[in-house]
């Protein structure tokens, strides 16, 4: 092994240890995937469109270095496509947020409250959509919404309604993606958190004359937060800039910022505002993730 002693030996010359480079591993990633990324993109936000290849410049008419702020970072200010394509993003993303939670609490108590060879199965059921490419389970809906698919042929055979339902190309189609989409997302942290619970806390709680539901909102639901925020988060933050279910789903009123920038890139080709609408959606997600850390540390407090 010389030359693992070398190795070794070299490492502490130079001031490393061997645990220093485990972790020195995950910041090498980080500095080479997001931040000089992140730098290339702003850099980009302040340059001017041009008709060139790249199809941005950091000069001026003059030829001189300068930054280009009025135009990009300008226009997300003053143009109502930014404005509302930002709300609408984060109203349905908020809006899709509640409906997982909603349907993925009463999914992951049943899972947790199962017998353990029960639990197994739906946690392998829930994971079990991962295994399908995401765009074709997407594309799969297309079949199950439009107007002469699944689900108006089989209310049609019932009698239950005599015209196709419209739900292709509308916010209805969105959210339903969205949901079955994002849904594991909200489940798997709940599971998690629900299923280390006590449940000595819930008998005490009978024994003291406490019903069942309060039981469960003041002891249950309260114990699960941390679950109920991560899972939140989970959803919601990639939510905000789905492009692929608002493009493949939604209308054309149906404006999603992911669906802006997305043009801003291909069809516009500006690339310029493009970068400035990418870095006003990453500090947009660094809000949320700044409060569930900050929860979070809270949680690690309180349980020291």
């Amino acid at each position: 092994m010389p030359f693992s002693g070398g190795l070794h030996a070299f490492l502490l010359k130079i001031g490393l240890s061997p645990r220093n480079c485990v972790i020195l591993v995950p910041y090498i990633w980080l500095t080479l995937f997001f931040l000089v990324p992140f730098f290339i993109v702003l850099k980009i936000s302040f340059a001017y469109m041009t008709i060139a290849q790249p199809p941005f410049t950091h000069f001026s008419e003059t030829g001189h270095l300068s930054l280009n702020i009025s135009d990009s970072y300008g226009r997300l200010i003053s143009d109502r496509l930014y404005i509302d394509s930002y709300l609408n993003a984060i109203k349905m993303a908020a809006i899709s947020t509640v409906l997982c939670l909603l349907l993925g609490y009463p999914m992951a108590y049943g899972m947790a409250r199962a017998k353990p060879s029960t639990r197994n199965i739906l946690l392998m059921l829930v994971i079990l959509p991962f295994w399908t490419s995401f765009l074709i389970r997407v594309y799969a809906w297309i079949g199950l919404l439009k107007n002469n698919g699944v689900i108006n042929n089989m209310l049609m055979a019932l009698g239950i309604i005599n015209e196709p339902l419209h739900m292709m190309n509308t916010n209805f189609a969105v959210y339903i993606g969205i949901l079955y989409s994002y849904l594991p997302f909200m489940i798997l942290p709940l599971y998690a958190n629900l299923e280390k619970m006590d449940l000595s806390l819930l008998e005490a709680a009978a024994d003291l004359g406490c019903r069942p539901l309060k039981a469960f909102f003041v002891i249950t639901v309260r114990l699960s937060l941390p679950g109920i925020v991560a899972g939140a988060m989970l959803v919601f933050i990639p939510a905000v800039g789905e492009y692929v279910i608002p493009e493949l789903l939604g209308g054309p009123s149906t404006q999603m910022i992911g669906r802006t920038l997305y043009n801003e890139f291909f069809s516009n080709r500006d690339w310029p505002t493009a970068s400035a609408v990418a870095i006003a959606i990453l500090i947009l997600l660094v809000v949320p993730l700044a409060i569930f850390q900050r929860y979070q540390d809270k949680q690690m407090e309180a349980a020291e």
